[in-house]
């Protein structure tokens, strides 16, 4: 299998090029808990990781080139076309349902589901590793680490490493970014491939568990501009909360936010050649500060629009009774 465009690469590509304004924020959120980030590296130290690794190694085919090959190609081609030289050990497990996962903060690998390699075909399983290869660009790695084992432990574990520092408030957190991390990945996906359609048919076919033939890409995008258009307060919010214990945000959201940016012409202008290489990031400050604006007008607003409409039904409700008496 070759290239897209053989011997196309976004040569030194900084992740901060595709990086979704969500991501950033809640990213720089991240950054600015205090001792967050030695509990999550602490986390990973005691070896909940390593048991995580020896768990797939156990249980797992590690893929190469006489198991899987085709996929395997895929995998390999997608970490050069992101000028990554380092490319992790990828395996398959037998999960019936369709996903994937980068894990392993030191020395990541891919996993990718049975039911995954079953229903993509090779255009698709592309983008699903070039979303993959996205998380390691992006070094979204220990934080999501951190994030699996914290949802493998559940609520109830209390460790002497989280004193001080509630775990369900960590959760969240990471939940959260883990949500806006997807879609910054999307986006790289939809670069590699060169085919932002194919990202979406792949979101679409992950969503219904049914192979492409079978579905309508067109009337998935249709459901996803219903799905994104304007709301209520009170719907609104229902989203938002909906959201807040989820990993991934809705696909055909997912798709739509793609589309969005593809159109926005930032897609083409990458493709060209055009973007932030790897050293030329901007401070850290600055995207602290944007990140607290982009949470503080997010949640004001839903909860200020929610509220209106209460306030509005409540009016309705008083008028009808009024009527009625």
């Amino acid at each position: 299998m070759t290239l897209p465009v053989d011997g196309y690469q976004l040569k030194g590509i900084s992740a901060r090029a595709f990086e979704h304004p969500a991501d950033r924020a809640a990213t720089a959120a991240l950054a600015s808990i205090p001792g967050l980030d030695a509990v999550v590296r602490k986390l990973i130290e005691l070896g909940y990781e390593r048991a995580l690794r020896i768990a797939y190694l156990g249980s797992s085919v590690r893929l190469g080139p006489a198991q899987l090959p085709d996929t395997w190609n895929l995998h390999n081609q997608v970490f050069r076309t992101l000028d990554l030289d380092d490319v992790p050990e990828l395996y398959i497990t037998q999960v019936p349902v369709a996903n994937a996962q980068t894990i392993g903060a030191g020395r990541p690998i891919v996993v990718v589901n049975s039911e995954l390699v079953r229903l993509l075909r090779p255009e698709e399983r592309r983008a699903v590793l070039a979303h993959e290869a996205a998380h390691v660009l992006a070094d979204h790695v220990l934080y999501f680490t951190a994030l699996q084992i914290l949802l493998r432990m559940g609520a109830s574990v209390r460790l002497p490493i989280l004193a001080g520092l509630p775990l369900m408030a960590v959760r969240q957190a990471l939940l959260e970014w883990s949500r806006a991390a997807e879609m910054s990945c999307d986006r790289a996906a939809a670069l590699v491939t060169r085919d932002p359609e194919a990202v979406c048919r792949t979101l679409m076919i992950l969503a219904a568990g049914a192979e492409a033939d079978s579905l309508d890409l067109a009337q998935f995008m249709a459901q996803a501009a219903e799905y994104d258009a304007p709301a209520s307060g009170l719907e609104r919010l229902s989203r938002m909360m909906t959201d807040l214990n989820v990993t991934h945000p809705m696909p055909v959201r997912r798709a739509q936010e793609l589309m969005a940016w593809v159109r926005s012409g930032e897609y083409d202008r990458i493709v060209g050649g055009e973007y932030l290489r790897r050293g030329e990031e901007p401070d850290a400050r600055t995207e602290a500060n944007d990140a607290a604006n982009h949470y503080a007008d997010r949640f004001r607003s839903a909860f200020k629009e929610a509220g209106d409409a209460v306030g509005s039904a409540t009016d309705q409700l008083a008028d009808w009774l009024k009527k009625d008496r």
